[in-house]
C-alpha cells in the first residue's frame, strides 16, 4: 500500500485476467463464431495490465485497449466506470456498442458495481448476473438467462444492454498457439485521460467519493494452547469451561 495515498502499489505486480472476465470474454467470442461479432476488450490498469489484453487477443478478440495514466490512480468503482464509459465510447468513435460483457465481479473487491456503473454511463439497460445468452443478429434482441436468490429467470428485449457473466456460463476457452503468437504481435492501443476526452474532476482520486483514510496491520494474535485430550465428551466439555473461566 502506499502510505501517503492509501491506495494499492500496482506497479511491477504481475496482472492475470479476472477470473469472472473470462467467462464474459467466452460469451464474447461464443457470438462472434455464431453471429460474426467484433469483439474489442477494455482494461484499466498500468502499463503491465496489457497482458491481459493479449491474453484475450490469443483467445480469439479482434482489437484491445488499455486505459492508462497516473490520472486514473486511486479510482473507486464510480470513477472506474466513468473511465470504462469513456473509454468504449472512444472505442467505438461516439458510438456505443451493440453489447457490452463484464465478468460479475472482481475478484478482488468484489463490489460488483463497475459493470452497472457503466451501463448507467451508458445510458443503456442492464442484465445482471447472466448464465446462458443467445442473440438474435437478424432482429438485434436477446435472451439470457439469469440467476437471482430466488432462482432462475428468463429475460429478453432488444440490444444495445449491458450485461454482467456468472461463473455458470459456458467455460472459458483456451488460446491456440497460432493465437497467443499472433497476439504477442499486435497492437495495444493506450488511452490516457485526453485520449478519452474525460472530465478531470470525474476520474481518479478526485473523482471518488469513497476514499481510504487510514491504513494499518491487524492487531497480532496471541499464543494459542494446544490440549491433547482423550476421553469422552463430559471431561472434554469440564475442561473447555475451566479453560473459559480462567
Amino acid at each position: 500500500m502506499n502510505p501517503e495515498t492509501n491506495t494499492l502499489v500496482r506497479e511491477g505486480v504481475e496482472s492475470i485476467v479476472n477470473p469472472f472476465d473470462e467467462y464474459a470474454l467466452e460469451q464474447a467470442l461464443a457470438l462472434k463464431d455464431s453471429a460474426g461479432a467484433r469483439v474489442t476488450v477494455i482494461t484499466m490498469g498500468p502499463p503491465q495490465a496489457s497482458a491481459v489484453l493479449r491474453d484475450a487477443l490469443a483467445r480469439g478478440a479482434d482489437r484491445a485497449f488499455l486505459v492508462s495514466s497516473r490520472a486514473f490512480g486511486g479510482a473507486d468503482t464510480l470513477a472506474t466506470s466513468y473511465a470504462i464509459s469513456q473509454a468504449i465510447l472512444k472505442a467505438g468513435d461516439g458510438e456505443r456498442p451493440d453489447l457490452v460483457l463484464f465478468g460479475k465481479q472482481a475478484i478482488d473487491g468484489d463490489t460488483a458495481q463497475v459493470g452497472p456503473g457503466v451501463s448507467e454511463f451508458l445510458d443503456l439497460p442492464l442484465v445482471a448476473y447472466v448464465k446462458d445468452l443467445n442473440v438474435d443478429a437478424a432482429s438485434g434482441s436477446f435472451r439470457a438467462t439469469t440467476v437471482m436468490d430466488d432462482g432462475e429467470r428468463v429475460v429478453e428485449g432488444p440490444l444495445p444492454a449491458v450485461m454482467t457473466v456468472l461463473k455458470d456460463a459456458p467455460a472459458p476457452r483456451f488460446a491456440p498457439l497460432a493465437g497467443a503468437m499472433s497476439a504477442a504481435r499486435a497492437r495495444i492501443e493506450v488511452l490516457d485521460e485526453k485520449a478519452i476526452g474525460a472530465d478531470p474532476s470525474k476520474i481518479g482520486l478526485r473523482g471518488s467519493p469513497t476514499k481510504v483514510v487510514s491504513i494499518f496491520p491487524p492487531p497480532a494474535r496471541g499464543g494459542g494452547r494446544k490440549i491433547e485430550w482423550k476421553g469422552d465428551a463430559a471431561s472434554l466439555a469440564a475442561m473447555v469451561r475451566e479453560a473459559i473461566d480462567g
